[in-house]
């Protein structure tokens, strides 16, 4: 059990009202950072509705999210009717591995230009810069993973 029972539930809400704010729905960011501060190897939907005080239902739909990007796994449990949620130990690392975001803002980059079609034109400088930088970054995530993945195994 946490020192600051409190303390570590405002630090729950807090991060997962910053992954709302950065586009990701608000449910699952609850569920998944529920997941991230439990010091259980995982929770039951009753559980987690519990700890964040809403319905099965909103849990159902939230853990459903976090399943379909890849970063839940549902776990039986023997000998009950109710499952298990749980996320892997690299559940960060796989929602930027899984993510197409970059790809995606490089090609609408790349759209934009098409339909300006000017090189004198300001907008064809930022959105060339735009495709690049997101292309740039695709590029080079599996380099920072790995290198992420080598930093955590020494720390061990």
């Amino acid at each position: 059990m946490a020192k600051d029972e409190a303390a570590l539930r405002e630090m729950r809400e807090h991060a997962a009202a910053v992954l709302a704010g950065a586009g990701f729905p608000k449910m699952p960011a609850r569920v998944l950072m529920a997941l991230t501060v439990t010091e259980q190897d995982g929770m039951t939907a009753a559980e987690l509705a519990e700890a964040l005080d809403v319905s099965p239902a909103a849990i159902s739909g939230g853990v459903r999210y976090l399943q379909t990007i890849g970063i839940v796994r549902r776990l039986s449990q023997t000998g009950s009717r109710r499952d298990r949620y749980q996320l892997p130990s690299d559940w960060y690392a796989l929602m930027v591995r899984n993510s197409p975001i970059y790809g995606v803002l490089a090609a609408q980059a790349d759209a934009g230009l098409a339909a300006v079609d000017d090189p004198a034109s300001p907008a064809t400088e930022r959105l060339a810069d735009m495709a690049g930088f997101y292309r740039f970054l695709q590029e080079r995530l599996p380099e920072l993973i790995g290198e992420w993945e080598q930093v955590r195994a020494s720390r061990r």
